[in-house]
């Protein structure tokens, strides 16, 4: 990555109605468009720029995540999304987005094996969701509990500490699926299945949700590897709004527990991790694949409420890369499963009507990871909420390699978006007696 003091370039802004200038350096990384450096800009203009929702800011540098929406690439260290997960398992994915690099046998065999003893989580805990209603959703009880982990794992909250942000780092990607499991148990009346050491991350996720003592359960190799492939899928996705949401959390010095509950209490937003359930309530309320035609005009008519989900994303114009792999994987499963689910079927058939119907692809609404990824899930078995609880134990890799990150950053510093105030202006107080 360029380093932002090594830069010729700059832009010039002038004041139009004073004609004063000022002189702005542009700061280049190793992909992607520059980067206007505004640091200065209030101490030399007294202004400062203005961005709702910070889509036009860069608010960091990382070495993590790049995407090109309009090319449809997403890039993982360098490593292109298809390829990792294609080629490479969940937790190697993992060590990739901490460490930089792709581990060697021995590096890989010693991670393993260190995600895996870390799986098992304070026996106390149990007792802690017992204090949830029955009926409460797995993400409220999910926020709670991750919270509360820096009360059982005090000894690794001290974030200048190289050795206790590793341990942090590693217990958080092992223990979420135990709790993302109990939570799932928990809401069925079901007793909690403690991990196992001999399965895969993604085969002791499945075992943990899907287990119970009456009988032995059998893992799919075939499902197994689709729930590792979605981790991977949804492991990171640069500065989106939780990400942003555990670095700016993490920027005040808060311990890594409490970040990553303030990631997923962000993740929770149905305009953020809730788009996989959003499709398969849109499938509900198509009913039919027959009505398809019927509410695909309804979505082509702008004064219509209604709306297709799981189509066209807003970062990518063009694909989504991930539902590129996730599309195979998805009639892979269906196939295995010999699921025959009518809202399925639906899913099935509107997919090919998308692929084919010219107002799909002249819109570029191509069916994105969060079509497949909940007709997937559904398939499995899980209920839509718990859709958000998977996607936050895939995030929360990346949300840990960024919280790392910025940890280590020399430029780190606590965030503080400035304001357009717009409220009055000052006034004098009157007292009651004369209001």
């Amino acid at each position: 990555m360029a380093a932002d003091t090594d830069t010729q370039k700059t832009v010039t802004l002038t004041d139009n109605s004073s004609g004063d200038s000022v002189t702005l350096p542009v700061i280049d990384g190793s992909i992607g468009p520059d980067v206007l450096d505004v640091r200065q800009l209030y101490g030399q203009t007294g202004m400062f720029t203005f961005d709702p929702g910070y889509g036009a800011t860069g608010s960091c540098k990382s070495g993590l995540t790049y995407i090109d929406g309009d090319q449809g690439v997403l890039l993982h260290r360098g490593y292109p999304i298809e390829e990792l997960a294609n080629n490479a398992d969940f937790l190697e994915v993992a060590y990739l987005l901490l460490d930089g690099e792709l581990p060697n046998a021995e590096q890989k065999a010693e991670f393993d094996n260190a995600i895996t003893r870390h799986t098992m989580v304070h026996e106390q805990l149990s007792i802690f969701y017992r204090g949830f209603r029955r009926d409460a959703h797995p993400m409220a009880i999910m926020c709670g509990v991750v919270g509360a982990l820096s009360a059982f794992y005090h000894d690794s909250t001290d974030i200048h500490d190289p050795t206790q942000r590793m341990i942090a780092s590693r217990r958080l990607i092992a223990k979420i699926p135990t709790l993302a499991a109990m939570a799932y148990k928990y809401s069925l009346g079901q007793p909690f299945n403690y991990p196992r050491n001999n399965l895969s991350y993604a085969e002791n996720f499945l075992h943990m949700c899907f287990a119970v003592p009456a009988e032995d359960y059998e893992i799919s190799p075939i499902v197994a590897r689709a729930m590792d492939k979605i981790f991977i899928l949804h492991a990171d996705h640069e500065q989106n709004a939780s990400t942003s949401t555990v670095r700016l959390a993490g920027s005040s010095g808060a311990n890594p527990f409490a970040c990553i509950a303030a990631g997923i209490a962000s993740l929770w937003g149905p305009a953020h991790g809730g788009a996989n359930e959003a499709v398969l309530n849109m499938l509900n309320e198509i009913g039919h694949k027959d009505n398809i035609p019927e509410y695909v005009e309804r979505a082509r008519d702008r004064d219509d409420p209604f709306r297709l989900f799981g189509f066209g994303h807003r970062v990518y114009k063009n694909f989504d890369p991930r539902a590129k792999v996730l599309r195979e994987t998805c009639h892979q499963v269906l196939d295995d499963l010999g699921v025959h689910d009518p809202l399925l079927e639906l899913a099935m058939e509107l997919e090919d009507m998308a692929l084919k119907d010219q107002y799909f692809i002249d819109k570029k609404l191509y069916p994105n990871v969060d079509f497949y990824s909940g007709i997937i899930l559904k398939a499995m078995g899980f209920p839509t909420s718990m859709f958000t609880v998977l996607f936050a134990v895939a995030r929360t890799v990346g949300w840990v390699a960024q919280w790392n990150e910025m940890i280590t950053d020399p430029m780190q510093r606590i965030g503080r978006p400035r304001q357009l105030y717009t409220g009055p202006t000052e006034r004098v107080y009157v007292g009651m007696d004369k209001r």
